[in-house]
């Protein structure tokens, strides 16, 4: 996100009366998309210009959702840790997946251009920052990403981080070069235009009532029209309501809250010298600098909804804690929205039955993984890709409901504490070897300059009588009595 000019500030973008057109008449098409979100908006582009007749569904407008309130950030991986995910599937499949991810990051940054996208605001460079010193764990990730999964990446000490972000709360650091971060607002709807453009028919204010997946043509019911498709995906996510509950029941949703600061001036700058986007690994922190002198942060997760303005005061004590110098931190605005996480932390992409398709759970998953999800299915449907294959092994699991959404408030409270402890225990141990290193500092100093000192007089023991001196002779008496003990001559 680039700043004020989008997102939270102005809300919604203004929409010409084709862009908010319902659906208010019966249709026929190849591929039916239900929800203009960035999933769906990728699959109505690819579909598009490789010649199906496209048409999406849209319950409100582009972008509504989490789509359009993120805070931008591009690059490869999933929510589940690399890891993580070669356990599940292996090395040869976890290399595969990462590769895909890789394509929809690649995808994103050959559409978000400033001559395609005016005010896009691309910026470089990712960083993830450690909260505890973890500098062997740090190794064996950047040797795991570099080598396995061919991702560029460098190591940074603790130096470097503190260079770059004046505070005491990070160690280590691994930096992705190629990374990068959009303005979300603009690239959404920036990709909306370039789906129109292809061919594609976008229904805003439009909500689903109804699927009949059956049949070679599916049939969709809206409040005003009917729609019939051979292939329907569902990109929705928590939001496809009733006529898909049991899907959207597999998606735990989850509301994450960012802040916009007021103009902060020359002191932002000698606080946070980073200008791309910085997360630490436990996902608790995530921010960057927007618009040049304001700072763009985001929330912990949370399983309830609520109005975002609440978070304000949460946010700004979390900036403060994290960098002090920057004192009171003014938010100019709070903005949010839910997204659907998975239970095993994958994304949901494949077809559910013959003609009907899913491309959501995107939750801690990022906009790449979104890009590669829809030029995966639109492949999949118009040319057989068959890659779609390899996200079988993560089923559609039940979140739990209203149970799962308190657990999942429980686990994210202890997360934080867990991390805000390690935190603590990380930094006291840090200063207590500082302490060690300056305390062996000054003594070494002190034995040095001792040993430049000449070596003090023995006292003789009480008691003893000091050794008489020898009385000083004059110049003209020592010289003859060095002449009188000279060798004789023979």
């Amino acid at each position: 996100m680039s700043g004020t000019s989008t997102s939270a500030m102005n809300g919604h973008d203004a929409a010409t009366p084709e862009a908010r057109a319902r659906l208010s008449f019966d249709l026929d098409v190849d591929i039916a998309i239900v929800g203009a979100g960035l999933a769906g908006l990728t699959v109505a582009l690819e579909a598009a210009r490789l010649g199906a007749s496209i048409a999406v569904l849209e319950g409100r407008h582009v972008g509504w959702g989490a789509s359009g309130h993120h805070l931008g950030t591009v690059m490869p991986g999933f929510g589940l840790p690399v890891a993580d995910l070669v356990e599940r599937v292996g090395r040869e499949d976890a290399q595969e997946l990462w590769a895909l991810s890789k394509e929809g990051a690649d995808h994103v940054r050959s559409l978000a251009t400033e001559e395609a996208m005016p005010g896009i605001a691309m910026s470089e460079g990712v960083l993830e920052v450690s909260n505890v010193d973890a500098g062997e764990a740090l190794i064996s990730r950047l040797q795991t990403l570099s080598d396995d999964f061919g991702t560029e990446v460098e190591g940074w000490q603790v130096e470097r981080v503190r260079a770059e972000l004046r505070t005491d709360r990070y160690f280590h650091g691994i930096y992705f070069p190629k990374a990068f971060q959009i303005d979300p607002r603009r690239y959404v709807h920036g990709l909306a235009a370039q789906a129109r453009r292809a061919g594609a028919r976008i229904f805003e204010d439009t909500p689903v009532v109804s699927i009949d997946p059956s049949g070679i043509r599916k049939r969709i019911v809206t409040p005003s029209a009917r729609l019939r498709a051979s292939h329907i995906v569902l990109c929705g996510n928590v939001h496809l309501g009733a006529p898909l509950r049991r899907l959207s029941e597999t998606l735990l949703p989850v509301w994450r809250y960012a802040a916009v600061s007021e103009p902060l001036g020359e002191r932002l700058g000698e606080v946070i010298a980073f200008r791309g986007s910085v997360m630490d690994f436990d996902g608790i922190d995530q921010f960057r600098i927007v618009d040049g002198d304001r700072l763009l942060w985001a929330s912990p997760e949370t399983t309830w909804e609520a109005k975002p303005k609440r978070f304000a005061a949460a946010i700004q004590r979390r900036i403060s804690t994290v960098f002090p110098r920057l004192g009171k931190v003014a938010i100019a605005d709070v903005f949010g929205g839910a997204v659907g996480t998975t239970v095993h932390g994958m994304p949901q992409i494949g077809q559910l039955r013959k003609g009907l398709w899913v491309a959501s759970g995107f939750g801690r998953q990022g906009i790449a993984t979104s890009a590669m999800a829809g030029l995966l299915v639109a492949r999949s449907i118009l040319w057989g890709d068959e890659r779609w294959r390899l996200f079988s092994p993560f089923e559609l699991v039940w979140a739990g409901g209203p149970t799962g959404r308190v657990a999942g408030h429980l686990i994210g409270k202890w997360t934080r504490g867990s991390s805000a402890a390690a935190g603590v225990l990380a930094r006291y141990r840090e200063r207590a070897r500082l302490k060690e290193r300056q305390r062996e500092a000054r003594l070494a100093e002190a034995n040095r300059l001792a040993g430049t000192r000449a070596p003090p007089r023995r006292r003789p023991p009480p008691g003893q009588p000091r050794p008489a001196r020898s009385p000083a002779l004059p110049p003209e008496s020592a010289a003859a009595g060095e002449h009188e003990s000279g060798p004789s001559s023979h």
